[in-house]
This record gives structure tokens, sequence and C-alpha cells, in this order.
């Protein structure tokens, strides 16, 4: 655990940066354009080239030095930041850089998380698997509870440029662990590569998980989750500011909420160790959650976003933690890279399509409807006619569809024994 343990607090540092910039730069693209489809598109363009890079990801990370990958990634990040800033400083930022230079940033991010994933069974025993995995969550929502609200007292004092020197710093604190500490190999049968081997390295990844009943059905359900969620997260944001008039304390808030209440799950679940059958924790976790945003989405206040942001969140750490613990209980080791590479892949798919096609549902379909008075009048007393209401009825009907995949989860006799076949 004391290797997983110093890899953590470096990466800790480095995302309270990263989600710094990530809230400036939201802020700084709807400024600029005040538009749900670009600040959407900044999220497709981040998972577009993911899907291309996760093909040959699993092949990279199986047979080459995972610190090494992870150190690289973290150079390319640390070079997007400086890169922004340099544009930001010249006055030469435009919106399409953000897509570009999101695009580069997540395709070697692919292969970091991927390295960093495939290590933890090599770190960690058996039992810790749902702990290490609820420290995963509580390193993207511990974040979440100062950063935002640091980046938005400072984004009007220190500016967009400001913000980005922080981050580049806290990049470095990512670099020390990863140098200092040594992160375990799998033993490879082959090493010896060409392009018929790779091609049959990527197609036995998908091969593993569709031969296999109960992973391909844990994929299918996860896959139709987070579809749902990334499309009501792609317009989270826009419907944040439209509803609060662009207020950036508002947005803030409900980010602070999200990381206490991640964090808090992260906590009890890491505590706890999670339940004895973790399919059951994978699947209240999508129930809690789908009611969550639910209750968020027909919120029009922080009165109501706050509490439904901090209940939503703590359902996360519980869901994300059982689902993995699945994964790596069900893969050995040594072909984890290939088959959570095309697991990644397909769940990567769906998230780009649902990022894609947000914005434009948003704004140019559910926003001039129910800001036309057309919606039937339940949902016209629901959401209202003001801007943003539409983005809202979006969001809440992407909420109920994760609340259904965690019932229709338990429909299905093979997911529910997945533990016991």
């Amino acid at each position: 655990m004391r290797t997983f343990i110093i890899i953590w607090l470096g990466q800790l540092v480095s995302t309270v940066g990263s989600y710094m910039t990530s809230f400036a730069l939201t802020l700084w693209a709807w400024e600029v354009t005040g538009s749900a489809t670009a600040l959407a598109l900044v999220g497709f363009f981040s998972q577009l080239p993911r899907v291309f890079v996760t093909l040959f990801s699993g092949v990279i990370v199986d047979r080459f030095n995972r610190k090494y990958l992870m150190i690289l990634a973290d150079a390319i990040a640390v070079l997007s930041s400086v890169v922004i800033l340099l544009l930001y400083s010249i006055h030469a930022l435009q919106i399409w850089h953000l897509y570009l230079i999101g695009a580069i940033n997540s395709s070697f991010g692919q292969v970091q998380q991927l390295a960093y994933t495939t290590s933890l069974t090599l770190l960690v025993p058996p039992q810790q698997y749902t702990r290490v995995s609820s420290m995963g969550s509580a390193l993207n929502y511990g974040p979440a509870i100062f950063a935002p609200a640091l980046a938005g007292s400072m984004y009007p004092i220190i500016g967009l440029g400001g913000i980005l020197l922080i981050d580049i710093f806290t990049f470095f604190a990512a670099f020390a662990t990863l140098i200092v500490v040594r992160v375990p190999q799998p033993q490879l049968k082959d090493d010896r590569m060409s392009m018929t081997s790779i091609w049959q390295d990527i197609f036995f990844g998908f091969q593993y998980v569709f031969q296999h009943a109960n992973l391909r059905i844990l994929l299918f359900i996860t896959a139709a989750f987070w579809f749902v969620h990334d499309l009501g997260e792609a317009v989270y944001d826009p419907m944040i500011l439209a509803r609060s008039n662009g207020n950036a304390a508002v947005l803030a808030s409900t980010s602070v909420a999200a990381g206490i209440g991640g964090v808090t799950g992260a906590v009890l679940v890491s505590l706890w160790g999670g339940p004895k059958r973790r399919i059951r924790g994978l699947l209240n976790g999508m129930i809690g959650a789908g009611i969550s945003k639910t209750i968020f989405g027909l919120g029009q206040s922080s009165k109501v976003w706050i509490p439904a942001q901090c209940s939503s969140s703590l359902n996360f750490p519980l869901l994300s933690s059982s689902e993995d613990a699945l994964w790596f209980a069900n893969v050995i080791p040594e072909i984890q890279g290939r088959v959570f590479a095309a697991s990644a892949l397909i769940l990567q798919s769906c998230s780009a399509i649902a990022t894609l096609i947000a914005g434009p549902l948003a704004d140019r379909i559910f926003e001039p409807t129910v800001q036309s008075g057309e919606m039937l009048a339940p949902f016209g007393e629901l959401f209202g006619t003001e801007e943003g209401a539409g983005i809202a009825l979006l969001y809440v009907l992407c909420a109920i569809g994760m609340l259904l995949m965690g019932i229709v989860g338990y429909t299905l006799p093979a997911l529910r024994n997945i533990e016991h076949d």
C-alpha cells in the first residue's frame, strides 16, 4: 500500500491544479461563446481521440513500463497548460484551441489512466481492491471541494493566466512521486511485437469480454449508464450558468458540494471496504445517483442544487469502486491492459457520442421548445420557460435513464450472479 499511497498523494496535488484550470476555462469559454454546444464540444474533442488511442493503449500498457508511461502523460499535460498560457498571454486563445489541446492531452491521459489502473492489482492485495478504488474516487472528488471555490474567487483577481501558472506548478508533485517509487510490471510470456501480434492483442481484449457472458452484460449495463450520465453531464455547466445568470459562485458551490459528497462517499467506502456483494454496490449506486440527479435537475436554485449534488456524488465512489473491483476480480493482471482497454473503448465511444449530441439537443431542440411554451403543461410547471429550462428537462431525462439502468440490472440473473459464476 505504501507505494500506492505515494503515487496517490502526488496525483492528488496535481489534480487540484487541473480542476482549477478546468473550472477557469469553463468560465472563459462561457464568457466568450455563451453556448452549451461550445462547452459540450470541448468535452467531445477530449473524448474522441481517446476512442482511437484506446485501441492500442492496452497493448502499450501490457508491453511497456507503466511508470514511464504515467510520467510521459504528466509531461504532456503540463505542456498543454503551458501552451494555453502562452496563447492567452498574447491574446490569441480561441475556443478551437481548447478542442485541439484537449484532444492531444486526453490521448496521453488515456494511456496514463490505464497504466495507473492496471498497476493497482500489482501494488495492493486483492482484499484492498475496493478500498483503493474508492481512494481513486477521492482523488477525483477531493479537489472538487476547494479547487472550484479557489478558481472562482481567484479568477477575477489573477485571471485565467494566474490559474494556469498554479496548475503548471502542481504537476511537479506528480512527477516527483512517480520518480521515487518502483511500479511493478507483469511478466510477459512473449515481448516480440509485430503488426500481426498487435492486432491479435487488440482483438483479444474484445474476445475475452464477449466470450464471458457475465462480463458482457456488465459492460452493457455500465455502458448504457455512463451514456446517459455523460449526456447529462455535458449540459451540467451550461444549465447552472443559464439558470443562475452566469453566476460563477453558484457553479463553484455546486462543484464544492460534489466534492464533499464524493469524498464522504470515498472515505466511507474506504473505511467500510465495500459490500460483500460488489454487484449490489454497483447497482445501488446507479439507483441512488439517478434519484439524486433527478431532484437536482428539477431544482431551480442553489438551495436544491447543493444538497442534491452532494447526495448524487455520495453514490459514485461506491458505484465506481464496485465496478472496478468486479473487473479486477475477473481478469488476471497479465491481460488487464488489453481487456480493460477493450472495455474502455466501448465506454468512451458511448461517452463521445453522448457528448457530441448533448449540445445540439440542448440548444436546438429542448431550449427552443420549452421556452416557446410548446411543452405539455406538467413540464412547463416543473421547469418553467426561462433560459436553461430546456436543458434542465434534458438533464432530468438522463437522470431517470441512470435510475432505470440500476433497476434493470437487478432483473438480469447473469449480472446478479457475476461473483458466484
